[in-house]
């Protein structure tokens, strides 16, 4: 401890009490904002999925994604990583598990999906995950509320309108099966963040799991480079790589599991609902997509179901070793 710390202890030990917790309020703002921020970024990047799906293999996008990422979060998560060591040694297990989930299939999943679907249509499948992250939290014995419930309800319910277009007979490409999986795998990966250990904070279990996923991702990336051969890299390849390894992930994960830690799984998931809504006005935006009428009363029912959802009475889920700290 520095010296002057040190005679600041000394003479006044007041200073030694814990700070009081953060207001309900700031907490719960704090979670959705950073919900909000991970789900706003990640709906680029199913915008690059679709961009690069004819110029780089699925398995390669995704192996370099995670080594830019992991070049990315090494400055501040290697040091952490490599002090918490013992305790990332001793939870190995659950160390792989959630980067098996969370970075080498989830990405994986989406960029092959890619090949033969839309970008919007990968954002509006994937926004079925919230269901699967409030249905762990329940399993695990978490009281959700109604009014939760309702609000998850309602924006699912904007959501299979989104994709079936009002129809009870949904266009399904290929790729959209892909896209059920990377859902199934991201909603696993979310509730699994609530049982990270106690003591292991977000930078070192970011680090690792970046490491980890990218290091199962080599098989199959050199079985990629054999079969398929690899890509020029060139501005067009190389810019959304960038995004989708510093921004996409190294910036959007530790916002998300932030916030998993700070309002829990099933009310960040209502908060990821609006990823459709995100893909479709960056359609607008960027590609010059139409907006139809059916489409923005289903972004507006998603909108209105994520609020009812957010904004319930009872406190944060912050249970367990993983509220501790990110």
């Amino acid at each position: 401890m520095p010296p002057h710390l040190s005679l600041l202890n000394r003479t006044a030990p007041a200073a030694r009490t814990a700070r009081p917790a953060p207001p309900l309020s700031r907490t719960l703002g704090a979670g959705l904002g950073l919900a909000l921020l991970a789900t706003v970024v990640w709906s680029g990047s199913f915008v690059t999925a679709r961009a690069l799906h004819d110029s780089v293999p699925p398995v390669q996008h995704a192996f370099w994604r995670w080594v830019i990422a992991t070049a990315a979060v090494a400055p501040f998560g290697a040091r952490a990583a490599w002090r918490q060591r013992a305790l990332l040694r001793r939870h190995a297990g659950f160390v792989v598990l959630a980067a098996l989930l969370g970075v080498t299939v989830y990405n994986t999943l989406v960029n092959q999906a890619g090949l033969t679907t839309s970008a919007g249509n990968m954002g509006m499948i994937m926004a079925a995950s919230p269901v699967l992250m409030a249905l762990y939290e329940r399993l695990g014995g978490a009281r959700l509320g109604a009014r939760r419930v309702t609000g998850t309800l309602v924006a699912c319910a904007g959501v299979v309108l989104l994709v079936s277009r009002g129809s009870l007979a949904p266009d399904l490409a290929p790729g959209d099966l892909w896209v059920v999986a990377a859902a199934l795998c991201f909603g696993s990966y979310s509730a699994l963040l609530r049982r990270r250990p106690a003591g292991l904070g977000g930078p070192a279990f970011l680090f690792a799991t970046f490491v980890v996923g990218t290091a199962l991702l080599v098989p199959a990336y050199l079985t990629s480079l054999t079969l398929q051969g690899g890509f020029t890299p060139r501005p067009g390849t190389i810019a959304p790589l960038l995004y989708v390894g510093v921004v996409s992930s190294a910036l959007a994960f530790f916002a998300w599991n932030k916030a998993i830690t700070l309002i829990g799984a099933a009310r960040a998931g209502a908060v990821y609902y609006l990823q459709p809504v995100c893909v479709a006005l960056l359609s607008y935006a960027v590609l010059g997509e139409s907006m139809t009428w059916m489409r923005a009363s289903c972004m507006a029912l998603i909108l209105a179901g994520v609020i009812l959802a957010s904004l319930t009475r009872s406190a944060p889920a912050a249970s367990g070793p993983s509220a501790t700290r990110v």
